[in-house]
């Protein structure tokens, strides 16, 4: 059957899903701050239980590999790496961006998935939907919030803003791109974790679970201030 196990906790969104080739079996999704590293594995066997199945029950695990909150991406990663690994099963990657992307596959124009990286930056890429099927036209990338929207100005057609933290940018994202700018209703701003495991059952599981890892786009924050500290000591 293909049972896929999918987990994404890049943002302060907690989502867990499990499905098939043939359906959606079930999703867990929370919309609050609080610590996924304590809550992550809970739901994940709440989940399998309301199914009555078991993690032998698998077949494969697929994570939100980032990019988003280092931690938030870290836990994620790690928890998926070692089910993965204890259960023998393949370990399947998908950007957080992508998954948030298909929430806007119906779409006719270009989508536009962000999340807020602190002092006026986002995570972001850019998609387009044809018939459908979503294609990459911009790759995923750490980048200011106005150079980005600056750089939107000079393409052709409309654009779709996904993500819980459009919210956070609105205001700027209107005034640079006025009515070619477009918003979902702000309680389906985000994606369904089903969206990551559909995705997951599309591709090619990881070469080594052991060498996977996240996709950050920057260095944790203290990771940063030593590399400032070891340069300057130099």
């Amino acid at each position: 059957m293909n049972n896929t196990l999918a987990i994404d906790t890049s943002t302060y969104v907690l989502r867990v899903a499990v499905a098939n080739e043939h359906q959606m079996l079930g999703e867990f999704m929370t919309n609050v701050k609080k610590n996924h590293a304590t809550r992550l594995m809970p739901a994940t066997r709440q989940l399998l239980a309301d199914l009555e199945m078991k993690p032998q029950d698998l077949d494969r695990i697929v994570v939100a590999r980032g990019p988003g909150s280092y931690t938030g991406v870290r836990i994620a990663v790690t928890t998926a790496k070692t089910l993965a690994w204890s259960l023998s099963l393949p370990l399947v990657g998908v950007s957080t961006l992508e998954a948030m992307a298909q929430a806007g596959q119906y779409f006719k124009g270009n989508i536009v998935p962000i999340i807020d990286a602190r002092r006026d930056q986002w995570y972001t890429a850019l998609y387009r939907s044809d018939w459908n099927q979503l294609s990459c036209v911009s790759e995923e990338r750490l980048t200011t919030r106005d150079d980005w929207l600056e750089g939107l100005k000079d393409m052709e057609g409309d654009f779709l803003f996904l993500g819980e933290d459009v919210r956070l940018h609105r205001e700027a994202i209107e005034a640079s791109l006025g009515e070619r700018a477009f918003f979902p209703p702000e309680k389906l701003a985000g994606y369904r974790p089903g969206s990551l495991a559909m995705l997951g059952l599309e591709r090619e599981a990881v070469a080594s679970v052991h060498d996977f890892t996240p996709t950050y786009l920057q260095l944790a924050e203290a990771e940063a201030k030593w590399h400032r500290a070891q340069s300057k000591g130099q």
